[in-house]
């Protein structure tokens, strides 16, 4: 079994200690979806919701999200992060949430991959709870990360249009 990392020799929590890491290349890509009727859809593709841009509004919140992420976790550390994308595609029943995170450093992007795909579905959620407060999110979850001792990481469902070979546009 691998050892918890997050835990002291008396089991109390801690934050790890990566000084000794060397800086790499770390990316982290994360997805959730929001499920939602299909009125509320329409409204959202047709920037009918008196809120404003539903899909503008939750990428604002994911980017914020992913540069926040430290203060939202308590064992994450600070990252000086290099590029946040957050991406969308309307689906029959709902909107696909992908976030991208990318920084140099001695820690991995997951959390605040994770975060910002989170906070922008809630977002979504936010801006259009008028129209229906029945949507729900469901699988938030990692698709990919790279960089560090552990190496790449692919989600076995994941379809990755954009991995390393991404541009940085």
């Amino acid at each position: 079994m691998t050892e918890l990392t997050h835990l002291d020799e008396t089991g109390a929590a801690k934050m790890v200690d990566v000084s000794h890491k060397p800086v790499t290349h770390r990316t982290a890509i994360a997805a959730a979806k929001v499920i939602m009727r299909p009125d509320t859809l329409a409204a959202i593709k047709a920037g009918n919701v008196k809120k404003g841009d539903v899909l503008g509004t939750a990428r604002v919140a994911g980017i914020m999200a992913a540069k926040r992420t430290h203060e939202l976790i308590p064992m994450c550390h600070p990252l000086l992060i290099t590029k946040v994308a957050v991406d969308f595609d309307y689906l029959d029943n709902g909107i696909a949430i992908r976030a991208t995170v990318k920084c140099q450093g001695q820690t991995g992007v997951e959390m605040e991959a994770l975060t910002a795909a989170s906070v922008a579905a809630l977002t979504i959620y936010d801006m259009a709870k008028a129209l229906e407060k029945t949507m729900h999110i469901e699988n938030v979850h990692l698709l990919y990360k790279s960089g560090g001792k552990s190496g790449e990481f692919h989600s076995p469902d994941a379809q990755l249009p954009h991995t390393t070979q991404e541009t940085d546009s």
